[in-house]
C-alpha cells in the first residue's frame, strides 16, 4: 500500500470514489456504510483481525490549545462522524520535526500549525501516514461528537 497518498475529505456518500485505493480502505468504507453506528456503543469493533479495526468514540470538542497534531508510523486512519461537528487541523508532512514519538503506540506529535476544516455528521476523512491530523476541536464552543475512527495496517 502506498504511504505517500493524499488525504480525502468527504461526505460518506461518495465513499464509492475511494474504495479503489486498496482492499483494506474498501473494507473500512463498507463498514461505515453498512453499520448502524448511531445505535453502536463505544468500543473497540473488529473488522479484518489486526488489519483493520474499528473505534467508536464519543467526547466533548476541545479548545484548540487542548488538541494535538499527529501522524502514524503504520496505520492509516479513517474518521468518519457519526454526530456532532468539530473541527480538524491538517497537514501534509513535509519535514516538519515531531516534538514527540512513541513508536510503540504508532503515533508521533508535531508542533501545532495547520489549516482547520469543519467535519460534521456524516463526513470522513481518510489519514495516511504523511498526513498530520489535529481531530477534536471545538467550532466557536464545545460540543458532543460521536466518531468512528478505523485503523487499518498499511
Amino acid at each position: 500500500m502506498n504511504k505517500t497518498n493524499n488525504m480525502v475529505i468527504d461526505k460518506i456518500e461518495n465513499s464509492h470514489l475511494y474504495t479503489g485505493l486498496s482492499d483494506r480502505i474498501a473494507k473500512a468504507l463498507a463498514y461505515i456504510n453498512n453499520t448502524d453506528l448511531e445505535n453502536t456503543n463505544i468500543g473497540k469493533y473488529e473488522i479484518d483481525g489486526e488489519f483493520v479495526f474499528a473505534l467508536v468514540q464519543e467526547y466533548n470538542s476541545k479548545k484548540p490549545e487542548d488538541c494535538r497534531l499527529e501522524s502514524h508510523f503504520k496505520h492509516i486512519d479513517i474518521q468518519y462522524v457519526i454526530s456532532g461537528t468539530e473541527l480538524m487541523g491538517i497537514d501534509i508532512l513535509k519535514g516538519q520535526v515531531p516534538h514527540t514519538v512513541y513508536k510503540e503506540k504508532d503515533v508521533a506529535f508535531y508542533p501545532n500549525e495547520s489549516t482547520q476544516v469543519e467535519l460534521s455528521q456524516g463526513d470522513f476523512a481518510i489519514l495516511f501516514p504523511s498526513d498530520l491530523h489535529r481531530p477534536c476541536i471545538q467550532n466557536k464552543e464545545s460540543s458532543k461528537v460521536k466518531k468512528l475512527v478505523i485503523k487499518i495496517l498499511c
